[in-house]
């Protein structure tokens, strides 16, 4: 696929994935076992970092010469790391922790201030919900969009936007309703072999919510290539080759019934039945006829086995 070319050098697909994601405030990323969302997160920090926004990291799940592998040295001079992998609850009491442990960190990003737009990345907030209580850390992440959306009641201040990566198989309902309350944007990653698909789910003030699917891959150098759709090779097609098979052509025996078997089948009248003609000879019987006939009905639960009769008395 060939995109055509947009503004600024871009292209029509980039454009338009961007505009969906650079709304502000949380932007959730749901991975799986399946589908992992570190990759995406950081093609979105690139893309962050090359606006000329400024972007904190929370790091919590990797290490931060891991997560900054991949990056180019002017990717990585523009990024604001906070490092909760080295030691989250300050045992080694070096200084180096940040304080407060990781609530302190969340709430000390609603601190900071900056003239241009910022993105606060936080990997993951799994790894928050398993240190952090959902109540502190939805509030937290709430007072985060609050403080950055009117700060002081005046007028909006430049977009701030979160970027929070979390593994949806971890968690329960609950978590994960709290947290999509609050995202903005919510995308859920799935795909085909050799191709992943985006999911997005955008909210935007005083109107309807939009869906959109984005097929994806993303390059060594952590940039997006963006498709219109799967792979041809992942998608079903009929061969017309290869001819249908009919399961009973080699039976010994006949599954299928002609009109006239059909039309005496439905004719016919099983010895159990109650039938009419039973019915009047039981209530008018004929001259020289004993009245005293017994007609049996099976029920649905009756198991009639004619070489042992006394079955259902366990003799």
């Amino acid at each position: 696929v060939t995109p055509s070319e947009g503004a600024g050098g871009g292209t029509r697909r980039e454009l338009e994935m961007e505009s969906v994601l650079a709304l502000g405030g949380l932007v959730l990323l749901r991975d799986s076992v399946e589908w992992e969302g570190r990759t995406l997160l950081k093609a979105l920090i690139k893309k962050s970092a090359l606006c000329g926004e400024q972007v904190h990291i929370l790091g919590c799940e990797v290490s931060e010469d891991e997560f900054r592998e991949g990056f180019d040295s002017s990717i990585n001079s523009r990024l604001i790391y906070h490092d909760l992998f080295r030691d989250p609850l300050n045992w080694s009491q070096t200084g180096e922790t940040l304080p407060g442990g990781p609530l302190g960190a969340l709430q000390a990003m609603c601190r900071r201030t900056h003239p241009g737009p910022v993105t606060i990345a936080l990997d993951s907030l799994s790894w928050l919900l398993l240190h952090i209580p959902c109540t502190s850390l939805c509030q937290a992440l709430g007072a985060l969009s609050r403080q950055h959306a009117h700060p002081g009641g005046g007028s909006p201040a430049e977009p701030l936007r979160v970027l929070g990566l979390l593994h949806e198989e971890l968690h329960g309902p609950g978590p994960l309703g709290a947290l999509s309350s609050l995202a903005q944007t919510e995308v859920t990653l799935s795909g085909t072999v050799g191709q992943a698909s985006a999911h997005i789910l955008s909210r935007r003030p005083r109107q309807r919510p939009a869906h959109q699917t984005q097929w994806f891959s993303i390059l060594p150098d952590f940039s997006l290539d963006l498709q219109g759709g799967p792979p041809l090779e992942s998608q079903p097609h009929a061969d017309p080759h290869t001819a249908s098979v009919d399961p009973t052509a080699h039976v010994t025996f006949n599954l299928h019934l002609s009109k006239k078997e059909r039309e005496a089948k439905d004719s016919l009248t099983l010895p159990f039945q109650f039938s009419s003609e039973k019915q009047q000879a039981l209530l008018r019987p004929g001259p020289g006829q004993a009245t005293g006939r017994i007609f049996y009905e099976p029920d649905a639960y009756d198991d009639l086995d004619q070489e042992d009769p006394d079955d259902d008395l366990d003799v």
